[in-house]
């Protein structure tokens, strides 16, 4: 199993090296024929991550090899954490020091909607592969919320089918907060909570006012986030 694993990993480890190669010959290309007038292509997003990580493994002096693996998307996780562009109401602390860039959490606190004012933890653990794995995010707020159950499973499509490698922590937390500011009865983990959004916004608001000041909710006991 531990073999398929590294395989697999070395696999993925050659396929990324591959298409950074091909980027870097097909800028040159592109560099040379500049020189005559031809446009130079801007590179993308993810074209970007790949040289920033390799510049970074480049800095720490580690050669190209299947033992550099983890440490390769390691530095894609750093980049990432490096480059967050978040709102005023978003905060990321590492409660294991910054060593531990694999797991850390993010306090979401919304200055719009039904959640205005009320402060949100999320962990995150970050597989080893990632960006070709989605972080494991869970909410540590018990909220009366319908993509989020009362165990704190969060339900966002790029956690789950939607992931690519291309997306990043970033985009997590904008997802995150995005759920507080247009909550979902459409796609539900706590269905009394959407079906009260759905069928009576104004008991929705009051039942989440009573939630987030600590109280009761039907039978379920909410702490103070306020």
């Amino acid at each position: 199993m531990e073999m398929n694993r590294f395989t697999l990993n070395f696999n993925i480890y050659v396929g990324v090296m591959i298409r950074l190669f091909k980027v870097k010959e097909k800028q040159r290309e592109l560099a040379e024929n500049a020189n005559g007038g031809a446009p130079t292509k801007k590179q993308s997003p993810g074209e970007l991550r790949l040289h920033k990580a390799l510049n970074l493994l480049a800095q720490e002096h580690l050669v190209l090899d299947p033992s550099v693996i983890l440490m390769f998307y390691f530095v894609f996780l750093r980049v990432d954490i490096s480059e967050l562009n978040l709102p005023k109401s978003c905060a990321i602390t590492f409660p294991n020091g910054k060593d531990n860039l694999m797991n850390f959490e993010v306090s979401i606190r919304p200055d719009e909607g039904y959640y205005f004012g009320g402060t949100f933890l999320f962990s995150f653990q970050v597989s080893p592969v990632y960006p070709h794995e989605a972080p494991k995010v869970k909410c540590k707020t018990k909220v009366y919320h319908p993509n989020i159950d009362l165990e704190g499973n969060v339900c966002l499509n790029i956690l789950r089918e939607d992931w690519k490698p291309v997306l990043n922590i970033n985009t997590i937390i904008y997802g995150l907060y995005h759920l507080f500011t247009e909550p979902n009865y459409e796609d539900p983990l706590n269905h009394e909570a959407a079906a009260v959004l759905r069928d009576n916004p104004k008991m929705f608001e009051s039942n989440v006012r009573r939630a987030m000041s600590g109280g009761y909710v039907g039978q379920t006991f909410f702490p103070r986030c306020v």
